[in-house]
């Protein structure tokens, strides 16, 4: 497989996930979430597409540097790193699926707390193999833990 198939596997793979929540979502952006009391700091509801594209296509080009990096010492294995990437992105489905599917944010904060954690480990993992696919997952950590906050501020406000 070429270098260039593997880039558009990587990427396609993490916007599909992405695409598959969508209708979850957009059924219940304008009426559950609609409904709920939200925090000053969060973002109107057309940043959110445009920002998850960009952090789904992010997360596609660190995978490709980690699929298509050569690594020459014995001890570094992608096997962890592949297994911590892809409970990440399940968790991340999960999350819409949680939170606009099942209204329920008390239940998708706890998810998005997993997701962090999964984040963390997949950029270490990433790191170790290549610097570029770690550097890469850097955003993707950042506007989680802004999603962790408003997520949690959903929660207190909406008892």
């Amino acid at each position: 497989m070429s270098k260039l198939s593997k880039f558009f596997l990587c990427v396609t793979l993490c916007e599909l996930v992405g695409l598959a929540a969508t209708p979850i979502t957009m059924n219940a952006i304008t009426t559950w979430y609609a409904t709920l009391e939200k925090p000053a700091f969060t973002p109107p509801n057309w940043v959110f597409g445009p920002v998850w594209t960009i952090m789904y296509f992010l997360m596609g080009v660190a995978l490709y540097y980690v699929w298509t990096k050569k690594i020459k010492s014995k001890k570094i294995t992608k096997k962890k790193a592949y297994l911590y990437f892809s409970l990440q992105l399940l968790f991340n489905f999960l999350w819409s699926v949680i939170f606009f599917g099942l209204h329920s944010p008390l239940f998708a904060l706890l998810d998005i707390v997993i997701l962090l954690i999964f984040i963390t480990l997949t950029i270490k993992a990433f790191f170790t193999i290549s610097q570029q696919a770690g550097a890469l997952m850097l955003p993707y950590l950042l506007w989680v833990m802004f999603a962790t906050m408003l997520n949690g501020a959903i929660v207190l406000l909406n008892p």
